[in-house]
C-alpha cells in the first residue's frame, strides 16, 4: 500500500523560509513521479513543482527562484525547500507520487494528507 506522509509546515513571516518533507513507503520510489501541489480556501489545488527520478524539475511560474524541490531517492524522501515565502504561498501543502510529469492534479494517483503553511504579512 503507497503511503505519502508529509510533515514540516508551520507559520511565518514574509520573507522567511520553511523545509517541507514527504516520507514515501509501499512502491518503487525512484521510478516514481514526485510532486508538490497546494491548496488555499477556496481555492483549487495547484501544482507547485515536480521532479522525476533523472531529477529533471519543473516549477509553477508562482514559485520558481523561490523554491526548490529535492529528492533523496536512497531514503525515499521528497523535500520542498521554500525561501522568500509570501502571504499568498498560505496553503495546504500536499506531496503526490504516480504522476506524469505535469502538475495536474488529476494524474497523479497517491496523495498525502497535507501539512499547513501559513504565511503572515
Amino acid at each position: 500500500q503507497v503511503q505519502l506522509v508529509e510533515s514540516g509546515g508551520g507559520s511565518v513571516q514574509a520573507g522567511g523560509s520553511l523545509r517541507l518533507s514527504c516520507a514515501a513507503s509501499g512502491y518503487t520510489y525512484r521510478r516514481a513521479y514526485m510532486a508538490w501541489f497546494r491548496q488555499a480556501p477556496g481555492k483549487e489545488r495547484e501544482g507547485v513543482a515536480g521532479a522525476n527520478d533523472e531529477r529533471d524539475v519543473v516549477y509553477a511560474d508562482s514559485v520558481r527562484g523561490r523554491f526548490t524541490i529535492r529528492r533523496d531517492n536512497a531514503n525515499n524522501a521528497l523535500y520542498l525547500d521554500m525561501n522568500s515565502l509570501k502571504p499568498e504561498d498560505t496553503a495546504m501543502y500536499y506531496c503526490a507520487g504516480g504522476g506524469d510529469c505535469s502538475l495536474v492534479p488529476l494524474m497523479y494517483k497517491s496523495w498525502g494528507q497535507g501539512t499547513q503553511v501559513t504565511v503572515s504579512s
